[in-house]
């Protein structure tokens, strides 16, 4: 999807939700695990609306109209946009790629997330939005002890090689060719960068063991 043409919103930030996957480590769609009485993806798009991102493009792919049903009154936000991507199975690039289609017109700073990582948060989103632009680096991201680590932000100058990803990969290769080019902000505390892919995983983070989620 392209938006029509609008001046370039050069120092704002807008953010790309990945959301997409068959969740097959999982066996079941990680977006609809209960986590503390909401859907995974619920939580976590709840703290990236409520941040500073101007502009937020959720992408959706397996079992889309579940996942939208969880998601409720989010839906109406006035900064969000839903996209669904046919080639999901093709790999997390194909969901990536039709993010950054949505808002490269206006945008010259994204912010990649996850729709994975139950403890995202907006003040670690708030202050990357704050130190990556001005740092002039073209590549941002998180850090715990030195390590990147989610949400990690690319801008205009990458988007073309952001283009030119491939398969079940993300922004990384960006990172490794670009480490000079690179400004890691290091959180310390209470971050919890985990994701969940595997029901031990989800065992760990909530005490239960993996049910199937109801059909919202």
């Amino acid at each position: 999807m392209h938006e029509a043409v609008r001046p370039c919103t050069c120092q704002a930030v807008a953010g790309i939700v990945l959301a997409a996957g068959a969740s097959r480590r999982m066996g079941t769609p990680k977006q609809l695990l209960d986590i503390e009485g909401r859907p995974l993806l619920h939580r976590v798009l709840s703290e990236v609306l409520a941040s500073d991102l101007e502009r937020v493009v959720l992408v959706l792919g397996h079992e889309a109209g579940r996942v939208r049903r969880s998601l409720g009154a989010l839906l109406a936000h006035p900064k969000l946009d839903v996209v669904e991507n046919p080639r999901f199975q093709e790999g997390m690039s194909t969901s990536l790629i039709l993010g950054l289609e949505a808002v490269e017109r206006r945008f010259d700073h994204i912010m990649i997330l996850l729709g994975d990582m139950p403890h995202t948060d907006r003040a670690v989103i708030n202050r990357l939005i704050r130190a990556v632009p001005a740092s002039g680096c073209p590549l941002g991201a998180a850090a715990i002890g030195g390590k990147k680590t989610h949400p990690v932000m690319v801008s205009r100058p990458l988007f073309g090689e952001l283009h030119a990803v491939s398969g079940d990969r993300g922004a990384k290769a960006l990172f490794v060719k670009h480490p000079e080019e690179t400004h890691l902000v290091e959180f310390e505390g209470p971050y919890d960068d985990r994701d969940l892919d595997t029901p031990e995983d989800y065992s760990r983070l909530t005490g239960r063991s993996l049910e199937p989620p109801a059909d919202a």
